[in-house]
């Protein structure tokens, strides 16, 4: 569970990005979106009033970011033009990175700052 200052600007990305990357709505109320899919499960819910329209600091105690897993490097290029469709904000695009061989990702925000990442790492990467 992910939770969003403002859950109404949040809701139509994670209903976009979330049916992109398979995963379908199982429960929807005021407040709260759970989807599923495969074996992941990923939900967004209201903060509480007292911190409504924060915007996410990402160094703060608690969540840095959320990864998602592709299975080919072509999956994170193919996420990266859903992204510039919908009007993400892209922090960056796919590119190679230092964290496993053949790591490649592409880093962006939801409207409320929260950093997410779709990453393909082939083979078992550093579990090799």
């Amino acid at each position: 569970m992910l939770t969003v200052g403002n859950f109404d600007a949040c809701l139509p990305f994670y209903e976009e990005l979330l049916g992109f990357l398979g995963l379908r709505p199982v429960l929807k109320a005021d407040g709260f979106l759970y989807c599923v899919g495969g074996r992941t499960a990923v939900g967004i819910v209201q903060a509480e009033d007292r911190w409504r329209d924060e915007r996410f600091v990402q160094l703060r105690p608690g969540l840095h970011h959320v990864c998602f897993r592709a299975r080919e490097r072509a999956d994170v290029d193919t996420v990266h033009e859903f992204l510039v469709g919908i009007g993400a904000k892209i922090v960056h695009p796919p590119e190679d990175g230092p964290w496993a061989p053949g790591y490649y990702s592409v880093l962006f925000e939801d409207p409320g700052g929260t950093r997410l990442e779709v990453n393909h790492v082939p083979g078992k990467g550093l579990l090799a």
